[in-house]
Order: structure tokens, then sequence, then C-alpha cells
């Protein structure tokens, strides 16, 4: 069936920040005389689909409606979530996707059950893809902070400098003329801070 029979046209246009160009997205969206009302936009991370606009979206849209998306990674980045909501859209509402750049995952009134499976047989396999790539970028994380730190490099806040009067206090402390409480006023520090600066002390053997 021709696209003049099907439902509304929607675009949905997505960027990770504030900062980025959506001009692009949109004159695509324009070219294929999507009106402006009906283009749906936000400007924050793929990682899941807690968007505004696209909820709206999903809520605005009906049968035989279709959605106009440049490529998949604007829909999101988390691909067992966009399965799910490609689920939502296609088979609860009864509407339809069209990704510009992935033809294969374009969605037709009249598709087969052809269609249908290999449209979900390609998105299962991105996001296996994409569920692989992200256990190798923290695997390949974790290896190197272990390399780094095996060569000395320290990782977090560096400690911040002790107060001069620490050492005397440290002694009072010891010496039981001073409660944990006391001791850490006499410092300026919170009681967690002056424990984790008496082990400090202690650990590097400053005091002889």
């Amino acid at each position: 069936m021709k696209e003049a029979m099907w439902g509304r046209k929607y675009g949905y246009v997505r960027v990770s920040s504030k900062d980025q160009n959506i001009r692009r997205q949109i004159c695509e969206l324009e070219k294929l005389s999507i009106e402006k009302k009906n283009i749906f936009i936000d400007k924050q991370s793929g990682k899941d689909f807690n968007r505004p606009a696209f909820k709206d979206m999903v809520k605005t849209i009906s049968e035989g409606d279709i959605i106009y998306v440049k490529s998949i990674d604007r829909l999101g980045r988390n691909y067992s979530e966009i399965q799910k909501w490609w689920r939502v859209i296609t088979k609860e509402k009864g509407a339809y996707i069209k990704v510009r750049d992935m033809p294969i995952l374009n969605q037709v009134q009249d598709e087969t059950l052809l269609d249908v499976f290999i449209s979900d047989l390609v998105l299962t396999l991105l996001s296996y893809i994409a569920e692989n790539e992200r256990n190798n970028i923290r695997r390949r994380q974790a290896e190197g902070i272990a390399a780094a730190k095996a060569q000395g490099v320290k990782f977090g806040r560096k400690n911040k400098p002790l107060p001069p009067n620490f050492e005397q206090v440290y002694w009072e402390r010891k010496e039981r003329k001073l409660t944990v409480a006391q001791a850490a006023t006499k410092c300026g520090m919170a009681r967690t801070t002056f424990y984790c600066g008496m082990s400090h002390w202690e650990r590097n053997d400053t005091l002889q």
C-alpha cells in the first residue's frame, strides 16, 4: 500500500546533549513533508527510554501512523530496550517505523510473515552486538585500570593535607587525653575523616 494511504506521519529526533545540532535530522524529516508539530525532539542520552518527547510521541500515535527516524541509534542505544519499545509501537499501538539509513528494518503495511521475521531477527542481532560491545568495553576498562594500578597509578581523589596540629592531636588521642569527637573538632575534621587521617599517618610510618 502507498504511503499516502497510511495514517499520520511523525518524526523522532534525538541528540545526546543540548549543545548538539539537531538541524540535520530535522531537515531530513521536513523533506518527507512531516509537519513541525509532529516532530518530537529529545536532547539527552539514548541509554534508556526515559525521555519526555519519546513518551509523548508513543502516547500520541495511533494505528496506521508511521514514525520516521534517521538511524537506529537516534531511537536509542540500549538495544534490549529498543526491542521492547519497537514491539510496543508496532504490535500494541499498530503503528509503523521507518529507519532512514537501515531499510531492512523498515515496515510496510502489507508486510509478510517473512518481513516481520527478518525485521525481528535484525533487531535481535543488533541487540546481541550492542550488549557484547558493552561487555567488551567494561572488560577493557577493568583491564586498563588493573594495568595502571600495577604501574603505580593511583585513582580517586587525592587526600587533603592533614592540619598542622594533627600530630599533637594524634598523640593526645593515642594517650586517651581526648575523645575521637574532641580530637576531630580540634583538627577541624569530621570524625570519619580524623579516623582516616590516623590510619594514613600510621600506615605511612610517619611517627617514629
